[in-house]
């Protein structure tokens, strides 16, 4: 059975156009994949932490050397990892915020970033253990920002999701959102396209 994971990363609990576009595409892929088993995480319902000495501490101490608390952490951590490599086909949510993703983003990102778990460093550079997926990455921005040099948002998570393994990264852009209703209109009008032929 198909499993989906769905990741959505807005700040916004509600109203947020990425999540609304990334929900669109999971329904879909269940039409286009009967039966499929979805899965939800949402970063800002159920935020992780922010990197400090605690988690630090955990993800870098043996485990059988971890105290209590210690491996609450990184049991979190694994959870998400698992959860992760469970997927078969992944849609993420991610608006751009400051020309990056947002935090909630970022944390998750740091939570299943673990070398020996999901990639490692050899000889001759990094391996990620998370493979077989395909990636779908829905993002929403203010601007228009795809094919300039300020587009540091799509480079940074082709490149991070390559890290860790996945590279069938597959990006809908619905961009201009804040440069007037035409341009909102027209945006997620071709966004909504991408995504029928998904």
């Amino acid at each position: 059975m198909t499993t989906i994971l769905q990741i959505n990363s807005a700040a916004r609990s509600q109203g947020a156009t990425s999540t609304l576009l990334a929900n669109e595409l999971t329904e879909k892929l269940l039409q286009s994949n009967p039966g499929a088993h979805v899965v939800y995480r949402n970063l800002q319902a159920d935020p992780l932490p922010h990197l400090d000495d605690a988690i630090l501490g955990a993800f870098f101490t043996p485990a059988e050397k971890r105290t209590p608390e210690q491996a609450a952490i990184s049991a979190r951590s694994e959870a998400l990892i698992a959860e992760l490599q469970a997927a078969d086909i992944v849609v993420i949510g991610a608006p751009m915020y400051n020309f990056g993703i947002s935090t909630q983003l970022k944390t998750y990102f740091d939570f299943i970033s673990r070398a020996g778990i999901s990639f490692q460093y050899t000889a001759t550079g990094s391996e990620g253990f998370v493979t077989g997926k395909k990636v779908f990455v829905v993002t929403a921005r203010g601007g228009q920002y795809v094919g300039t040099p300020d587009d540091t948002h799509t480079p940074y998570l082709r490149m991070f999701l390559g890290f860790l393994g996945m590279t069938d990264v597959n990006f809908i852009y619905a961009e201009g959102l804040a440069m007037g209703p035409d341009a909102a209109s027209a945006s997620l009008a071709s966004a909504r396209e991408e995504i029928a032929t998904a």
